[in-house]
């Protein structure tokens, strides 16, 4: 593609502007000219070929181009008979330098945004800019159109008509029709009228579409009256301010073309999702967030970088108010809907708008994707992100996964509820859940190698953070080993009771023996384990059992405070009461001493309270510990018994999910 820029025009209605210069070195601004900012914007979209005609002062506007520097290619074409002829013979003149190709057709004097042009390249037929915000000129340019097809063009025009630039994108197709018809009008001596009158001789075959380019800014400068409207205009352009969010940690090339075609449209504001918010809306973030500012800032066309602290625009928008949101059209369906609804909401309370462009949904964007996951499902990565995702949360949520399947359900089960949206940050390998599993019971019958093979199946094909059920951890010269071992495969934490002896479920409390531990001997285990571990990410996390068997509170938090001082990394505290009571006064004693170390929950039996209610009480984690267990046992038996009584199985289909769909939780190479 080339583009042609027409110049060789007197300019004499500009007065002593045009004296001594051609009419398109006139200031627009204390920083730019007509022409230079023409060739800045075609530069910026990779326009490099630019043919140039002039007239009066020929030598100076070549100078000036060519001083200017821009990575353009510039020819100069003169038409010596400028005082008698329109510049329907300079592009007569220019025919040869034009070549067969598709062509930017302009006015030298015309001042445009980079928008329009984008909207122009974006066409897939030839196009003028049209305008049906515009009133209609008495003496410029006006298109009538039928169809959106522009019919005639020219000054005489009223009826069925557009407000109309000199502004053309054509295919090579239409641009030979005209180019043919202006030749055959310049040989014959009609040299001296509009190119358009040309064009009017063949519309009919061509197939030349209006593109209405409302109140975007798009005029010609014939009068110093036009210069100051235009002026006034682009110092508006310059106050216009642009909102785009990322949550992104990998810039890709579909990035860059949306952040060069929103800093087009104004002063470009980047919101970088927090850490937070990420994390609840799709993986772990490779970089956290004052790196990810850090990167955005560092990118030509970005304005400004500011936090957005959740996955809802609203905050900044009403804080920033700005003239457009910049977003792909990707979110007008699916989880991100209801957040482009209340960016709608928003930007209409204050008169904003919202500029989508299309979302590019390249395999090869998806690809590093793919390579980000499977760096979040390496050892290292994985371990240490449940200790950066409770600094980063406050509160974290964990739900058991017993298998490859049961894992990628909690990998990927995302809801969406008042333009947020939630998923578990972890997961719980449970001894319970792994021996049910298995059909055997829960007193540490599954040996670890086998439990270990649970953790490798799940690993496989997630990415998230596991915290590891270790029951009471065994024998203290065991216990270096497991610890050992689980940080060597990427596991994030264990979790340890303080108990001795053959394991009884927590939730039977006093009705069968149950023996604690002194803290004498689990601090000594706790010490032991810490001592074996390689890194700072593995976490140690010891269970109380105080309330459990009905030792008291002096107990349970003697026991915290214990076993803080030897070494655990965080605290959990059970309970089989359905009430809370007992739980909420643990930690709001324990805070009082103790604000950093985490605090664990499993509400089990007490699960009336809401992950809100926990973190403002100081919770950091909060673990279902079985729900995923018990909830397909039951169905799995309701299914057998359907298919037992009706001998078949299509009474059975409504309990069931279609394989296709079970089918699409399962990766294919992702990790």
């Amino acid at each position: 593609m080339k583009a042609l820029i027409l110049n060789s025009g007197m300019g004499s209605r500009m007065g002593d502007l045009t004296s001594e210069q051609p009419k398109c070195m006139t200031e627009i601004s204390p920083q730019e000219t007509i022409i230079g900012r023409q060739l800045k914007i075609l530069a910026d979209f990779g326009i490099v070929d630019i043919i140039i005609t002039t007239g009066l002062f020929d030598q100076v506007l070549v100078n000036y181009c060519n001083s200017l520097d821009l990575p353009v290619r510039l020819t100069f074409v003169k038409n010596d008979k400028f005082r008698e002829t329109n510049y329907i013979y300079s592009i007569y003149l220019a025919q040869k330098e034009i070549g067969q190709e598709d062509i930017l057709l302009l006015h030298g004097d015309l001042v445009f945004e980079g928008h329009v042009l984008e909207e122009m390249l974006a066409s897939e037929t030839s196009c003028m800019a049209v305008s049906s915000k515009v009133e209609l000129p008495e003496k410029d340019f006006k298109a009538v159109i039928k169809d959106s097809k522009i019919e005639k063009v020219g000054i005489q025009f009223f009826n069925n008509a557009l407000a109309a630039q000199p502004f053309y994108y054509l295919r090579k197709r239409e641009w030979k029709i005209w180019l043919d018809k202006i030749s055959e009008f310049c040989e014959s001596g009609n040299c001296n009228v509009y190119a358009e009158e040309a064009l009017n001789e063949v519309l009919d075959k061509c197939s030349l579409l209006s593109l209405d380019i409302k109140d975007a800014l798009c005029s010609e400068v014939d009068t110093p009256e036009d210069l100051l409207q235009v002026s006034r205009k682009l110092a508006e352009l310059e106050r216009r301010t642009v909102y785009m969010c990322f949550s992104t940690d990998m810039l890709h090339s579909g990035h860059i073309s949306l952040i060069k075609k929103a800093a087009r449209l104004g002063k470009l504001v980047i919101g970088v999702l927090s850490d937070e918010a990420v994390i609840s809306y799709k993986r772990f973030p490779l970089m956290p967030c004052k790196e990810r500012m850090a990167l955005f800032s560092n990118i030509v066309g970005v304005y400004r970088v500011v936090e957005q602290k959740t996955l809802s625009y609203r905050e900044n928008l009403e804080k920033l108010q700005p003239d457009f949101v910049v977003h792909g059209d990707d979110w007008k369906q699916g989880i991100q809907k209801p957040i482009r609804d209340e960016v709608v909401d928003v930007l209409v309370a204050y008169g904003g708008k919202l500029v989508e462009f299309p979302y590019s949904d390249s395999e090869k964007y998806a690809e590093l994707e793919r390579r980000a996951r499977a760096e979040l499902s390496l050892p290292d990565m994985r371990r240490s992100r449940l200790r950066k995702a409770i600094e980063m949360k406050e509160l974290v949520t964990a739900i058991e996964a017993h298998s490859g399947i049961t894992g990628l359900i909690a990998e990927k089960t995302i809801v969406s509820e008042e333009g947020k949206s939630y998923q578990f940050d972890a997961m719980w390998v449970s001894s319970l859940c792994d021996s049910t599993a298995k059909g055997k019971p829960d007193i540490e019958l599954v040996d670890m190698t086998s439990r270990f093979r649970t953790i490798d199946d799940i690993m496989e094909v997630t990415t998230k953070p596991i915290i590891f059920d270790g029951d009471t951890g065994g024998l203290t010269e065991h216990f270096v080993y497991t610890v050992k071992t689980l940080e060597r495969m990427g596991v994030s934490a264990i979790i340890i009771e303080d108990k001795t002896g053959l394991k009884k479920n927590s939730l039977f409390g006093t009705d069968v023996v149950q023996t604690q531990d002194s803290v004498e001997n689990f601090s000594a285990k706790i010490h032991a384990g810490k001592m074996a571990q390689k890194t700072a990410d593995f976490m140690i996390i010891a269970r109380i059992e105080s309330l459990i068997l009905e030792r008291g509170m002096e107990d349970a938090l003697e026991r915290a405070h214990a076993f803080t001082k030897a070494g655990a990394d965080g605290i959990m505290i059970h309970s089989r009461r359905k009430e809370p009571d007992e739980i909420f006064e643990f930690v709001e004693k324990f805070r009082r001493v103790d604000a950093v170390t985490p605090v664990v929950v499993v509400p089990t039996s007490f699960n009336v309270v809401t992950e809100e209610e926990f973190r403002k009480r100081g919770v950091n984690v909060v673990i279902y510990a079985n729900q995923l267990t018990r909830s397909g046992f039951p169905a799995m038996q309701k299914a057998a018994e359907v298919i037992l009584k009706n001998h078949r199985a299509k009474e059975a289909d409504d309990l069931c999910m279609p394989i296709q769909d079970i089918i699409t939780l399962i990766p294919e190479g992702d990790y």
